[in-house]
């Protein structure tokens, strides 16, 4: 492997490796726009520029491979100088219009302007007028004349998404991104176009004009999209009242994990956020024929109570591949261990869709195979014979977490079948047809909102942490189950989520080995348990 000198400090790094990267290596910041590590190079911006000794005219660091013995310099006043015209070349044309672009706050030409930049300015307002609020598609909205033309979107939808919409056209200070005339921007990936856009350029319609950037507080997490498990940073404020409509959960983005989704997300992941506010169940409800009240959480985790104190036989049970790995077992060791109940069933809350061979499954649960390893298997069957029991009124009631049966296809459940029933409770965090005809309904916290882990397709484990607090009178799965344990004089010895985790470690077998504490966005992979345990990958929350 090559060793070289960065400003005084020897390195080793793999051959191949741009001088940029092993730079950031040493913790030395090399400013550039064009540049992006998921993405070939282009070497149009001219901000990474350094002076490499025996090079008589300065190089672009993220073009120059490392070389052994190579000497490098990245802040010397030549240095200095050239990325102050450089900028001042850059901003030439570019309308100064911060206070109302949407990039205000996480601009790179803001940033590395009051860093670098060149503040007596040489230039008269005589600027090259271009496209302005062109809307390429659904998700973005382009803005011309604040285009650096880095051209970091043309390589995204080119080498990334492969669907080629975006290109630059004209020539000098007259070029500029354009879309192809007969397309629109629409791919399955089209709000990564946004995330790679260092500017004000490129926005996103569904944050535009939201709120400014400084106010956000962000979070890591696990998308709960589909069977892929992509790592997000779930940006929310919580400063601004909530009315019951979406106000805390304001965008999400993709959080690179070189092993699950490197650095982008789909769409349908990025937007599909607004569950964590909208349609939200806000307090328990009794409900008695067309009447519904709501009720205290004390009275109504007695009823629930009351009714799992009946015959055992005539109680069904429907968990979601939706829930964490902790959530599944507890409601195992509750209902099958505990009380005793053999109709545990698996049902997906989303039916299947489409599939490509970059990020997104058809699977559209986040936990199928966890709840496969935990032994929850998927039995149509079964469920079509439990339904059958229902309509000759051979089953008391059911408890349904999350899932709404009316909307589920290939089984036999519908509103007749719980119209049969003496009784049923929907545990959920959103409204659907079943918690509206729900005898209790007992409000839970959306994945953002409580900690836990979900297994993906690939048999990778992920854990992720609480963002944001419970919506309400909303409480997690796992608050829910301690309470009926308690009244039900099972035993429940754990006090955390946390502590579930560790339990998981020492008896299940698909867990066994695997380390609690170190494991964070990235995972361990389950299939490699029977060799040592390899470090987990360290979480990061870098969007680049």
């Amino acid at each position: 492997m090559p060793k070289l000198m960065i400003d005084g400090r020897e390195i080793e790094v793999p051959k191949g490796t741009r001088v940029i990267e092993a730079a950031k290596r040493l913790g030395i910041e090399i400013p550039y726009y064009c540049y992006h590590p998921g993405l070939t190079v282009a070497g149009n911006c001219r901000m990474c520029l350094v002076e490499i000794e025996k090079m008589p005219r300065l190089q672009i660091a993220c073009h120059m491979e490392a070389q052994d013995g190579m000497v490098v310099r990245t802040d010397t006043e030549k240095i200095r100088q050239t990325r102050k015209h450089v900028l001042e070349f850059l901003l030439s044309n570019h309308p100064v219009d911060c206070p109302v672009c949407d990039q205000a706050g996480e601009c790179w030409l803001q940033d590395y302007y009051m860093k670098h930049g060149l503040y007596a300015s040489r230039l008269a307002e005589d600027k090259i007028k271009k496209h302005k609020a062109v809307v390429l598609g659904p998700t973005v909205i382009l803005d011309s004349e604040r285009c650096i033309l880095c051209s970091r979107c043309v390589r995204f939808t080119d080498e990334i998404s492969k669907t080629h919409e975006l290109g630059i056209v004209n020539r000098g200070d007259h070029s500029e991104i354009t879309i192809d005339p007969n397309r629109a921007l629409e791919n399955a990936y089209s709000g990564n176009v946004v995330d790679v856009c260092p500017v004000g350029a490129l926005t996103d319609r569904d944050f535009r004009f939201k709120i400014r950037a400084w106010y956000l507080s962000s979070g890591n997490s696990v998308c709960s999209g589909c069977a892929r498990g992509c790592n997000i940073q779930v940006q929310y404020n919580l400063d601004r009242p909530h009315h019951g409509k979406g106000a805390r959960v304001m965008r999400v983005k993709p959080c690179f994990n070189a092993d699950i989704n490197q650095w982008w997300i789909c769409d349908e992941g990025r937007y599909g956020y607004k569950f964590h506010d909208q349609n939200r169940i806000l307090q328990p409800v009794s409900r008695s024929g067309q009447t519904a009240r709501e009720v205290a959480w004390e009275g109504v985790l007695s009823e629930v109570a009351q009714k799992l104190g009946g015959s055992r036989e005539k109680i069904g049970i429907f968990v979601s591949p939706q829930l964490t790995n902790e959530e599944l077992f507890l409601i195992r060791g509750f209902f099958k261990e505990g009380l005793k109940c053999p109709n545990l069933f698996l049902l997906s809350p989303k039916s299947e869709g489409r599939q490509d061979d970059f990020l997104i499954r058809a699977d559209k649960n986040p936990n199928s195979k966890g709840a496969e390893l935990l032994g929850f298997p998927y039995d149509p069957k079964a469920i079509s014979t439990f339904a059958s029991k229902c309509s000759l009124g051979a089953v008391d009631g059911v408890i349904v977490f999350g899932q709404d049966l009316l909307s589920l296809k290939n089984t036999s459940l519908d509103k007749s079948v719980l119209e049969k029933l003496k009784w049923s409770v929907f545990i959920g965090s959103n409204h659907n047809a079943t918690s509206d005809r729900a005898s209790v309904v007992l409000p839970s916290a959306t994945y953002v909102e409580k900690e836990g882990s979900f297994t993906n397709f690939e048999g990778r484990i992920q854990r992720f942490k609480k963002v944001l607090e419970p919506l309400a009178g909303s409480r997690t799965e796992f608050e829910i189950l301690r309470a009926l344990s308690g009244l039900l004089k099972i035993a429940f010895r754990y006090q955390t989520t946390e502590d579930v985790f560790t339990h998981l470690q020492a008896h299940e077998k698909p867990f066994q080995g695997l380390p609690c504490v170190q494991i964070g966005m990235g995972g361990t992979d389950i299939r490699v348990l029977a060799e040592p345990v390899i470090p987990a990958i360290e979480q990061k929350g870098d969007i680049l």
